[in-house]
């Protein structure tokens, strides 16, 4: 049998590994993958609906599909956001406190953006 491949210092201390570093780059990858997808669909929606006004992107956003598929962009954008500031504030912020007060501030600011966002789609998608 092999002898363990711990250094004095992380017996002592007892940190290893998180074990969730695979489960956020599958889930950082995931949403990269649903908004490459969904931002061209975005953009050639945008071009193609941007000269008829409120009134045109109202009845294009009542649309069923539409609308799922805005909601689906902006979850996939924020939770995105949310991954990626994660892993920055992670990587670079050593204090304790700072980064777990980071981490709770960019959790509450990316589901308010999410709530705000998700809000004004189905106001939209249903008024019109």
């Amino acid at each position: 049998m092999s002898a363990p491949l711990r250094t004095p210092l992380k017996t002592a201390t007892g940190l290893g590994s998180a074990k969730e570093g695979t489960s956020h780059f599958v889930k950082q990858r995931v949403t990269a993958i649903a908004l490459v997808l969904l931002v061209p669909w975005f953009l050639w929606s945008l071009v193609a609906h941007y000269r008829g006004g409120y009134e045109t992107g109202a009845e294009w956003l009542s649309q069923t599909h539409n609308a799922i598929a805005m909601l689906l962009l902006v979850s996939a954008a924020f939770y995105h956001m949310r991954l990626g500031l994660q892993v920055v504030i992670e990587d670079y912020i050593a204090r304790h406190g700072t980064r777990a007060l980071l981490l709770l501030l960019n959790t509450f600011v990316a589901a308010a953006l999410w709530a705000a966002a998700a809000f004004s789609i189905l106001k939209v998608a249903f008024a019109a």
